[in-house]
């Protein structure tokens, strides 16, 4: 197990003070500067965002910037601090404002604003917007969850995956704010941090490295309007992966060794600007290389959603990455969430009370062997087939709670896939769970699909139910006696404002521990003329994540 260390402090309130770590809080007066004079220009470029939803409020963001793409990451902003002015009202023209107040903005934190709004109703939708002088925000919808107590009828829940800007368009995001959810978890790789060009439109900027890299690529994203409607339309709950930071890193080890001198360095300005620029609590404020980002977020007694951080605290992927056959991916001492993140989640198993346990996570939790020989087990590194023992600790701990409907969800791997989850994958005879996992929303570019929605590793992986190369989210419903999951697709991502379509939905039963198709829907003009060979290089190619 771990010791304690600043993280352990964090979490636990040890040693650490907590209003040292509030922006802001000592490090600058918060008052507004004498020369902050109100910009002539229009300074809520970045659009508006909710997150962390609780019974009694939610936290509201945004950040100054007027000029995003500034390289010094500022965007273009005076060195001054602003005091910016917020509402929440209980309809859409603010004719029924019930909290309001003003924050700073500082140039220390990019002139990002995070208020953690509290006093509300709960289980209840409000309206949210900024003011800056003349300058109005547009205005974005919340919701405060249900009472702890309380027994909701249904939860609309979305969540996506992977989003690469010089891959393609963000159409899927504008799509799933259609659908106005009541909740979206983002599951990583919000961002990327390569350079480079693509289809149409390019990264701004290097690689980034550099407090004012990170700053300037979140900028960069969050002017996208199909980004901005997602984010405007109900709370998230975000956790990240790798691409965050630094392609496949691993707690505080680079994915390159020539990476490695300055890595926590970098990993310190990836942290405080993913914090900046996220509806996130004073809970995750950084310290340094550190972040503190799990966490759960209840639905009355309908969900808990345990958000799982599985880069931050990680062993080291064994055997050198890729695709293995590695014995050291069953060492006990080994832990992909890390032990203390373990130790939480199976606590939390042991003390739930609702009827849909979910965990969001990043890579796939299930097997996927790629190796047809049944004496020999190939299976990627950096997803949980890397760290057999973690994985198994965990599938036995919700089996031990008696855990009544335990479902994974699962980002990274740019394709939609349905798996059903088992103790023993060698002998897997009774599912204990069912893992639901989003493609990319543009990353790998366009895709392909197939008409029987089936991969070639199913043929040895019983566990696999469906896949398809097809970008786009997932969408589901959630209710007292079932959840169903729509893999929603989009045609292509490298032409704008595609029509988004179901291309399968499958249904969990309550108490019924996997999945059940409901409907396929193949697109005859999208389905692909690959090999089976040629599947699965796409599938490994799509996995080393490069960026």
């Amino acid at each position: 197990m771990e010791t304690t260390t600043r993280r352990t402090a964090l979490r636990t309130g040890l040693a650490v003070g907590s209003a040292a770590l509030v922006p802001g809080a000592i490090l600058l007066d918060q008052r507004p500067s004498a020369a902050a004079v109100i910009p002539r220009s229009d300074p809520f470029t970045l659009g508006v965002a909710s997150g962390d939803p609780e019974p009694d409020g939610f936290v509201i963001w945004t950040r100054l910037a007027l000029e995003p793409l500034a390289a010094d990451g500022l965007g273009g902003m005076p060195s001054s601090t602003y005091q910016v002015n917020w509402q929440v009202a209980t309809d859409e023209r603010f004719e029924n404002v019930v909290k309001a107040g003003a924050t700073a903005a500082t140039p220390a934190w990019a002139h990002s604003v995070h208020v953690e709004v509290a006093g509300l109703q709960p289980g209840r939708e409000y309206w949210y917007r900024f003011r800056l002088g003349k300058h109005v925000s547009r205005s974005g919808r919340a919701l405060t969850t249900p009472a702890l107590a309380s027994s909701p009828s249904s939860l609309d829940m979305a969540f996506v995956s992977c989003s690469n800007l010089p891959a393609g368009y963000f159409t899927a995001y504008r799509r799933l704010a259609e659908e106005r959810p009541d909740l979206v978890l983002h599951l990583g790789d919000y961002q990327y941090e390569g350079g480079g060009t693509g289809i149409g439109r390019q990264h701004a900027g290097p690689e980034t490295k550099t407090l004012a890299g990170y700053r300037q690529r979140h900028a960069q994203y969050k002017t996208d309007l199909d980004l901005q409607e997602a984010h405007a339309v109900a709370p998230w709950l975000v956790v990240w992966d790798d691409h965050e930071v630094d392609n496949n890193y691993a707690d505080d080890l680079a994915d390159r060794p020539v990476e490695q001198p300055g890595f926590l360095d970098r990993r310190a300005a990836a942290y405080r600007a993913y914090y900046e620029n996220m509806p996130l609590r004073r809970r995750s404020v950084p310290a340094g290389p550190d972040l503190d980002l799990y966490r759960r977020s209840g639905w009355g007694d309908l969900a808990t959603f345990h958000m799982l951080d599985t880069r931050q605290y990680r062993s080291n992927q064994a055997c050198g990455d890729g695709y293995k056959n590695c014995p050291d991916a069953d060492d006990p001492t080994r832990s992909l969430p890390g032990f203390e993140q373990e130790q939480w989640l199976l606590d939390g198993f042991r003390d739930s009370r609702a009827k849909w346990d979910i965990l969001g996570q990043q890579v796939f939790f299930g097997r996927r062997d790629n190796n047809p020989d049944p004496a020999t087990t190939t299976v990627g590194m950096d997803a949980w087939d890397g760290y057999r023992a973690s994985r198994q600790r965990i599938t036995q701990g919700w089996v031990d709670a008696q855990v009544r409907n335990p479902v994974v969800l699962t980002g990274d791997v740019h394709a939609h896939w349905a798996s059903d989850l088992y103790l023993d994958y060698d002998n897997p005879t009774t599912p204990v769970g069912s893992e639901l996992i989003t493609s990319s929303i543009t990353s790998g570019g366009n895709g392909y699909d197939e008409a029987d929605g089936t991969h070639p590793w199913a043929a040895w992986n019983p566990n696999l139910r469906f896949w398809t190369n097809l970008r786009g989210y997932v969408s589901t419903t959630i209710t007292k006696t079932e959840m169903t999951a729509r893999f929603r697709c989009v045609p292509q991502v490298t032409v704008p404002d595609a029509e988004a379509f179901t291309r399968a939905t499958f249904v969990i039963e309550d108490g019924v521990a996997g999945l059940q198709q409901e409907q396929a829907a193949p697109v005859p003009q999208l389905r692909s003329s690959r090999t089976d060979e040629q599947k699965i290089a796409d599938t490994i190619a799509s996995e080393t994540h490069t960026s």
